[in-house]
């Protein structure tokens, strides 16, 4: 009962911002970010971006298509952070990964195209015994001009990795591949 009753209580204290979720022409749910967490024209500093995920662990939050739980485990924020696919990542695109922590619940919430995939160098087979999952999402961050005004989102894609325990449970582990879409932007 005692590990429940924090785990409830960490629920509570997550940052998860409000956001507004559209749906594009092609039928794709859109979360459009409200807010800019981590702004820096130079480099993003991931130690705050890992303390700020903390936050999430011990959340569960499911995801509408399959109506599947998944939870937030404690090796998500340093995998998120330090991973080789975020190592990879410059400009924009990392300016984009480290602002949609602030909706990670609603990033899972949209997760669709679920698909099955192998454990690349079978170098995490013991924490996801029973394999791993990749599903689509989509999220946009807030342009604005210099006097403060919205003017459009630029949209991004991630690839939301997700591990199946031995249990069965679900976690993320990492969102990964962030590309700004080419089409043109959302405008407001």
């Amino acid at each position: 009962w005692y590990i429940w009753k924090r785990i409830l209580e960490r629920g509570r204290q997550v940052k998860d911002k409000s956001a507004n979720i559209v749906r594009n022409k092609d039928g794709k749910n859109i979360v459009l970010l409200n807010d800019i967490v981590f702004r820096s024209r130079r480099t993003i500093d991931w130690d705050k971006v890992e303390e700020y995920l903390k936050e999430y662990i011990g959340s569960c939050y499911e995801i509408l298509e399959t109506s599947e739980e998944v939870y937030i485990g404690a090796d998500f924020p340093d995998e998120f952070c330090h991973s080789k696919d975020k190592i990879k990542l410059k400009g924009a695109n990392e300016k984009a990964k480290a602002n949609m922590v602030s909706v990670i619940g609603k990033l899972i919430n949209t997760a669709s195209n679920k698909f099955v995939v192998e454990d690349f160098d079978r170098k995490h087979g013991l924490k996801a015994k029973y394999g791993w999952y990749r599903y689509d999402t989509y999220f946009g961050i807030p342009i604005y001009d210099p006097e403060g005004k919205l003017v459009k989102y630029n949209i991004y894609s991630a690839k939301m990795l997700v591990r199946c325990d031995s249990e069965g449970n679900l976690y993320l582990y990492d969102l990964i591949r962030t590309k700004k879409e080419t089409s043109s932007p959302s405008e407001q």
